[in-house]
């Protein structure tokens, strides 16, 4: 086995999180860092043209392919489950909205830690450093950082109707989703300039690229942590890695940094030892640290996809039908970097109460202006549109396990969609209230009729026997190695992300959320990786 060096600090995971930390870390010179990604270069122009990512999900050159287990709660289904193998991780190939949840989100982590320091007011100004918001600096916005959020480059007649009928019924419009109360709608605001996908490798690791105090390893494929026993308890040492054709070790001097992703890390720290002993002992593993929580807690957030025919107005269903149509799209794209090809999967999106109980807003909302049977299928052959509902805060959890012995054999992950009573009445209620806005009078005049799931589930138990059928992710998976206080014992690491047990160790990622955000995780992620770095240049001085 050879070595590839000793370094200050190694990155494991070149997604969201590892190219902030890449970034951040190597603004010291005399920091030097390690970052090894599995996938490869962001060099694939789908990854660049927004409606790219159809042709990046699922595609063994981006995506990890990974796949759930059969869910009862789905009918007994198997979803794909996409995560990015490729520099930029998911944000390559995910939704590019900008979405950070509500203040309520990051005081309950800080109720959960006893940390105050992730309070929304605390961790606000965090989002804003990176930040270069098309509005410009402001109480809620930042302006010149790197992560560039901008307006879509779009609009749909149908889209505009469905945001008069949400207000009809009192879902108001609003213009901004990110001041720490969502509740509203509005067209969602994209990583994007203009018009093209920006992901976290050209926000943050290109501008680190040519810094000679990193060294950027694609095509490696981690094997596990190299964790020793001394006599103060288990040290990580560094990583055991392969890439082309060749078996590696890397040492870090200071800290290991697995920023792997919520399927990512928690198979690797199993796979290295640190997990629940008896799922190790199973698959021949010597548990280094017990560790009972890694894995757990699971959690997504489930869209139900409600799909009505329409009449009267144009959608990408009809305008992409016919070779004229998709020639015109290509040209606005082309010469205009606009339309459909601009076009983040979700264009609208609303944020309201399944009922008045809700002290805030519990579904979030994703409409477009398209239908198709299921992700990969062609658009139907009529003009429609789809709302999109699901539950910010699932009580359902999950897991992440190892499957065997072996690091390229993918590990088993089970959801657990809609297994709690709780979870059946909010999808009930949420595709109620659906039918409410669609049946409001702004709509009225394009006819819509429900498509998906029908008219004939009515009853609640009904409802939530057809959330089952239409229910898929949205790619939100989070939780599997959440912090936590140093005496709950389901807790992996604690509120500076050091994993428990074993010194030189964190996990950075959307794995340690205690619980899900309200609302898409990406950069919710990026200012993990944010206030880590800020935590770790406290610790140099």
């Amino acid at each position: 086995m050879e070595s590839a060096g000793a370094f200050d600090y190694i990155i494991v995971g070149a997604g969201t999180a590892g190219c902030v930390l890449a970034n951040r870390l190597t603004r010291r010179s005399d920091v030097h860092v390690l970052l090894i990604e599995a996938g490869g270069k962001d060099d694939y122009l789908w990854i660049h043209i927004p409606v790219g990512y159809l042709y990046c999900i699922g595609n063994p050159r981006t995506d990890w392919l990974f796949k759930t287990e059969a869910d009862p709660g789905l009918a007994g289904r198997a979803l794909i489950y996409p995560r990015g193998k490729v520099l930029g991780g998911s944000s390559s190939i995910n939704g590019m909205i900008y979405m950070r949840g509500q203040a309520e989100d990051y005081d309950r982590w800080a109720a959960v830690t006893g940390d105050s320091s992730w309070r929304w007011d605390n961790v606000l100004p965090i989002f804003k450093a990176s930040e270069d918001h098309h509005g410009g600096a402001n109480a809620s916005h930042g302006s010149g950082g790197e992560w560039r959020v901008e307006r879509q480059r779009l609009s749909w007649e149908i889209l505009d109707a469905f945001r008069a009928a949400a207000s009809e019924i009192g879902i108001p419009k609003i213009d901004d989703f990110n001041g720490g109360d969502n509740s509203g709608c509005a067209y969602f605001e994209v990583n994007q300039r203009r018009g093209i996908r920006l992901n976290t490798a050209k926000a943050f690791l290109r501008p680190a690229a040519a810094r000679p105090n990193l060294t950027i390893m694609t095509g490696c494929h981690v094997e596990k942590l190299v964790i020793e026993q001394t006599g103060q308890g288990a040290v990580c040492r560094g990583v055991q890695f392969t890439g082309g054709g060749r078996a590696f070790t890397a040492t870090a001097r200071r800290e290991t940094l697995l920023a792997a992703g919520a399927i990512g890390s928690p198979h690797i720290l199993q796979l290295s030892g640190v997990g629940p002993a008896g799922l190790l002992h199973a698959h021949g593993i010597a548990p280094i640290v017990d560790a009972p929580g890694v894995g757990e807690n699971l959690q997504d957030h489930l869209q139900l996809r409600m799909v009505y025919r329409i009449t009267g107005a144009p959608s990408l269903n009809t305008s992409a039908a016919s070779w004229y149509g998709k020639t015109k799209i290509a040209l606005q794209y082309a010469l205009f970097q606009s339309g459909p090809m601009s076009m983040a999967p979700s264009q609208l999106g609303a944020f309201a109460r399944s009922d008045p109980g809700q002290a805030t807003p519990n579904l979030e909302y994703h409409v477009q202006p398209l239908s198709l049977e299921k992700f990969g299928d062609p658009l139907h052959g009529f003009p429609a549109f789809t709302a999109s509902v699901c539950n910010l805060r699932p009580t359902a959890r999950g897991h992440v396990r190892l499957a065997a012995n072996d690091s390229y054999a993918p590990p088993k992950i089970v959801p657990n969609y809609l297994s709690t009573p709780e979870d059946r009445k909010v999808a009930a209620d949420a595709l109620t209230l659906t039918r409410r806005i669609v049946a409001a009078p702004a709509l009225a005049k394009y006819r819509p009729e429900e498509f998906k799931p029908g008219q004939h589930y009515r009853t609640e138990d009904e409802l939530a026997e057809a959330a089952g059928l239409i229910g898929t992710t949205i790619f939100h998976p989070v939780g599997t190695c959440r912090m936590g206080k140093m005496d709950d014992l389901l807790a992996v690491v604690d509120s500076a992300l050091r994993v428990k047990g074993v010194a030189g160790l964190r996990v950075v990622d959307a794995s340690i959320m205690p619980t899900i955000t309200s609302g898409n995780t990406n950069s919710p992620t990026l200012m993990i990786a944010e206030k880590t770095a800020q935590l770790i240049a406290r610790d140099w001085r």
